[in-house]
């Protein structure tokens, strides 16, 4: 009877434990699946702060080469406003030059006008055939006529110097302001570019700053995220430990009370023994099992894979370019095809537009060399020497701005929107950087 009730508790105090380990696995459950769920929304939150950060670096790499163009800019259009200011004193020394010119011409002709009209006042032709005719004997009016006649070729050439001179000033003016408007127009496409820059850069640092609101907002929303998945380790943690302490508490029970069952067990036992008083031995066998164990071992084989390797041969990668055989002349005659095309800016396209560096990556990949697209870079290409050495094809490099030098003083260039690509006659019409030599 006392068997059966200690086997009756043992049971209940099981049952109980099952039902409260049911009830605290449910919770686990629970939770787990909102931590699954709460992780899931902070991988998706922290998804977002990548591709905002992804986004943020490009923009701000964009911002970084819209402010070095900026830089350049700026400073091609402060060049421009130099060059323009000198060009302006050149144009104004010039004009005074010519003033000069033109009042020594004025007053050499009065003067030519006074002889003429004191000669016709005396005589007109007549006193030409008396000058000669008053020597007293042929030597005397030898000399006289080679005296008048020095007279006219003085006066001619005088007219004659004044007039080329007052011509070559002239025309040297009309080219000072025919490079000044050319600079002026240049000055207003850099100004241009530079107001388009300004406006781009505006955009994308507005840009930026939304991505900065938004990552502000998306690192937020994951602070709370892993704020709530902590809160819900905690509570499992702590469920867990509960679990672990009543499971404990339980089984000690349950061994205490097996101890119990034992005990009374036993008593009962040497209470029935007692009683009958016989007793029987029995001897038990015990057999022994041998247990081997086997142990395979895998070996492997290693085999040995032989690579080849192929030696790639290697092009002439001088400085951006290919190998080629072109001569600076025919550089400067398949560029000079293109003359009168429009300039855009940006542009590479020799028919439909491009800039000064379009103009000139376009010209020399027609002859398998790669240069890049920018006047600045342009400067470290190839060889550099002296403007006392150029020669055709060579470029000419100016600050925002590059020509290919045709010799003579002449570039052909894409000078600006309004001129398009043009053949200028002076090379140096404005300030020049360097000069580097490609073929």
């Amino acid at each position: 009877m006392r068997k059966k009730i200690l086997a009756l508790m043992l049971t209940a105090m099981i049952g109980s434990a099952q039902v409260m380990t049911v009830s605290a696995a449910k919770t686990t459950d629970e939770l787990e699946q909102q931590k699954a769920q709460t992780t899931a929304q902070l991988n998706e939150t922290q998804s977002s702060i990548n591709d905002l950060e992804a986004k943020k670096d490009a923009i701000t790499s964009q911002i970084g080469e819209l402010d070095a163009q900026l830089v350049v800019t700026m400073a091609a259009v402060e060049t421009l406003k130099n060059d323009i200011a000198s060009k302006q004193t050149e144009i104004e020394e010039t004009q005074q030059k010519l003033a000069e010119a033109q009042q020594d011409q004025a007053e050499q002709y009065e003067a030519l006008k006074d002889r003429i009209q004191y000669l016709y006042e005396n005589g007109g032709n007549t006193a030409w055939a008396s000058l000669l005719l008053s020597g007293e004997d042929l030597s005397t009016i030898l000399n006289q006529a080679e005296y008048t006649q020095k007279m006219y070729d003085y006066d001619r050439e005088c007219l004659e110097k004044y007039m080329e001179v007052t011509q070559q000033v002239s025309d040297y003016s009309d080219q000072l302001s025919t490079e000044k408007a050319e600079l002026e127009a240049s000055e207003a496409e850099q100004e241009a570019q530079q107001a388009q820059l300004e406006s781009m850069l505006e955009e994308k640092k507005a840009t930026s700053a939304d991505y900065d609101v938004q990552l502000a907002d998306m690192q937020a929303k994951a602070a709370e995220y892993e704020s709530l998945i902590e809160e819900q380790n905690a509570k499992i943690q702590e469920i867990q430990e509960q679990q672990a302490a009543e499971a404990a508490a339980a089984a000690e029970e349950a061994a205490r009370q097996q101890a119990a069952a034992q005990a009374a067990q036993t008593t009962t036992q040497e209470e029935s023994s007692n009683s009958s008083r016989s007793t029987s031995s029995s001897s038990s066998t015990s057999t022994s099992a041998s247990t081997s164990q086997s142990s395979s071992s895998s070996s492997s084989s290693s085999t040995s894979t032989k690579t080849e390797t192929k030696e790639d041969s290697s092009e002439d990668t001088y400085k951006g370019s290919s190998s080629s055989s072109a001569s600076g002349q025919a550089v400067v005659d398949y560029a000079v095809q293109f003359v009168g095309n429009p300039y855009v800016w940006g542009g590479t396209s020799l028919t439909n537009g491009a800039d000064c560096s379009g103009f000139i990556m376009s010209v020399y990949a027609h002859f398998g060399y790669s240069l890049p697209h920018s006047s600045s870079a342009m400067r470290s290409e190839g060889t550099g020497v002296s403007y006392a050495e150029a020669q055709p094809g060579d470029i000419i490099c100016y600050d925002g701005h590059v020509a290919i030098y045709m010799g003579g003083g002449q570039i052909v260039h894409a000078s600006n929107a309004k001129d398009g690509i043009k053949i200028s006659s002076n090379a140096a019409y404005r300030t020049i950087l360097a000069v580097r030599r490609i073929v």
